[in-house]
């Protein structure tokens, strides 16, 4: 068959499995996670066989040390995925949950009960973990899921996709509950996002050009964030102490990922005493910062940043940096520049950090705290399926329920309708 034929084939058998998994009880889908963490670990050796190819092919290719970093696995690696899988088992079931009940005049009781969306496609780059961890929240919530991932870990993801369908198989559940594209062609891709007969909702993991380009290609509707502008605003009368750490931490741990810091803002009543004090923190750390026109008079180190340098995901230890008159100033920046994706404030003052959850138009909001726990898994939803800046239908880091709808549920006692 062609790569046409056999995508269309991959994403019908998805469909009919779904309705079996919708089916599944907690205790038999947390039995088949578990069973399936147990078996990534006693197949470690193959996993990380698998992976060593991908890796002499990336460093044939000339990927970079942070790519090859994301695409390798050992055992310790792969011990963690299997302790992500069972996050989820610990996780409460979202499938069934009545969310809501109320009673009409005519004697009706309506509500609203989570269920399965159905048939969930992964479109990822890079990381081979996402293989488990999207198949352990998907199934957890009772549907299928497709994976497409990237071509620089296809062994490594072939590995851990037919571990996790031989448990499925073992368990009297249809092995099409959990498929992986075959296929590295970008044809693949294009031809999964033309299958909305079969697929409910696709959720593309990656850098901001694969998210455009599935974004719009698809027919099918997709979860989203393009990248990650994100801001610390450190506010009059903050715990410079506190604000310093935050800083260096959202900055510095891991600085090529969506939750790093990007963007400085420091109140005008603060900034005489702590941008001297940060600028050199942080050029210590070989950050480079780009500041506005008062941020460089109080640290002479900086470079003027340029109007571009305000919307800029560096993914690297770059920040920009500004000084801002009062918090107006700030949150304006912030709903200007920001990406939706997480914001933080340091903050002595309860009332003025409610008022900046309010109004910050994000996905998360910090308060006295990193921009880096906007993760699902330091949030406490077990493994992470995405992150969605698009509002509709989920907002911020996605996990299990996340990938549940609702519908109504109606009881009566012979009740019908008038005419009117």
């Amino acid at each position: 068959m062609s790569i046409k034929e056999d995508v269309k084939k991959i994403a019908g058998e998805a469909r009919a499995a779904s309705f079996a998994m919708s089916r599944a009880d907690s205790e038999s889908k947390n039995r088949i996670l578990a069973e399936m963490a147990s078996a990534l670990e006693s197949n470690s050796a193959a996993i990380v066989t698998a992976n060593e190819t991908d890796l002499a092919a990336g460093r044939a290719k000339g990927l970079s040390e942070a790519m090859l970093d994301r695409l390798m696995l050992d055992e310790k690696r792969i011990r963690g995925i299997a302790t992500s899988i069972m996050e989820v088992v610990a996780l409460p079931d979202p499938v069934g949950e009545v969310t809501r009940m109320w009673q009409r005049p005519n004697g009706l009781t309506v509500g609203k009960m989570r269920i399965p969306l159905g048939v969930i496609g992964i479109i990822y780059e890079s990381r081979p973990n996402v293989t488990a961890d999207a198949a352990a929240l998907c199934l957890k919530a009772g549907n299928a899921v497709v994976l497409r991932g990237g071509s620089e870990a296809f062994n490594s993801n072939m590995a851990i996709a037919s571990i996790l369908k031989g448990v499925i198989s073992e368990n009297d559940l249809p092995p099409a509950a959990l498929s992986l594209i075959p296929f590295v062609e970008r044809e693949a891709v294009t031809e999964m996002l033309k299958q909305e007969e079969f697929i409910d909702l696709v959720i593309p993991r990656g850098g901001e050009s694969l998210i455009r380009f599935v974004s719009e290609s698809s027919r099918i509707p997709v979860i989203k964030h393009y990248k990650g502008v994100c801001h610390v605003y450190v506010d009059e009368g903050a715990d410079t102490e506190m604000a310093e750490n935050i800083i260096v931490n959202a900055k510095t741990a891991r600085p090529g990922v969506c939750n790093a810091l990007e963007t400085l803002l420091v109140h005008r009543g603060i900034a005489g005493e702590f941008v001297p004090r940060i600028a050199r923190t942080l050029a210590a750390m070989n950050v480079e910062l780009r500041g506005d026109e008062e941020f460089c008079a109080l640290a002479p180190s900086a470079h003027h940043a340029e109007e571009s340098d305000w919307g800029a995901e560096y993914l690297d230890l770059i920040l920009a940096c500004r000084v801002v008159g009062d918090m107006d100033a700030a949150i304006d920046h912030i709903n200007r520049f920001g990406s939706m994706h997480t914001e933080a404030i340091v903050t002595s003052d309860y009332s003025r950090s409610r008022r900046f959850i309010r109004e910050v138009n994000s996905s998360c909001v910090m308060v006295n705290a990193s921009t880096r726990f906007a993760d699902g898994n330091q949030l406490g939803l077990g493994a992470e399926i995405g992150i969605s800046t698009t509002k509709l239908h989920s907002f911020g880091p996605m996990g299990v329920e996340d990938l549940t709808t609702t519908k109504f549920i109606v009881y009566g006692d012979g009740q019908v309708r008038k005419s009117t």
